[in-house]
């Protein structure tokens, strides 16, 4: 018996519409748009997100309403050219959250945040 992949992740978010309208405009293809449900997809990876205010089972309502929701998480995605990639997301208006920069551990990176606060990090690997 062995581990095969992660496939996906799910996040609660205030609005749906304004999550699928963010991770479409980062380049993620909206695989569902529906009022209680969002999927985006990048190559095999999915996220789904769902409206925090419309949880109704009692084992993931606290997860639901959270304050700090994906403290300490990241998810990282690989780009062609970090920097092109940078540029792209100010010119469509985005507002990452510093600049592209060299990490002692091989990557040139960014981070930007979501709607909801959840983080995405895109980078290239130095050569």
């Amino acid at each position: 018996m062995k581990l095969v992949s992660v496939s996906g992740i799910v996040h609660y978010v205030k609005d749906t519409a304004q999550t699928a309208a963010f991770y479409e405009t980062l380049g993620f293809l909206i695989t569902k748009r529906e009022p209680d449900h969002v999927s985006v997809r990048l190559n095999w990876f999915w996220m789904d997100f769902h409206p925090q205010d419309k949880e109704d089972k009692p084992d993931f309502q606290k997860e639901a309403n959270l304050e700090n929701k994906g403290a300490g998480q990241f998810v990282y995605v690989k780009v062609d050219n970090v920097d092109d990639y940078y540029q792209n997301l100010l010119s469509k208006g985005l507002t990452p959250s510093n600049e592209p920069r060299d990490w002692s551990w091989g990557n040139r990176e960014f981070a930007i945040r979501d709607p909801d606060g959840y983080k995405l990090v895109f980078f290239e690997t130095l050569k």
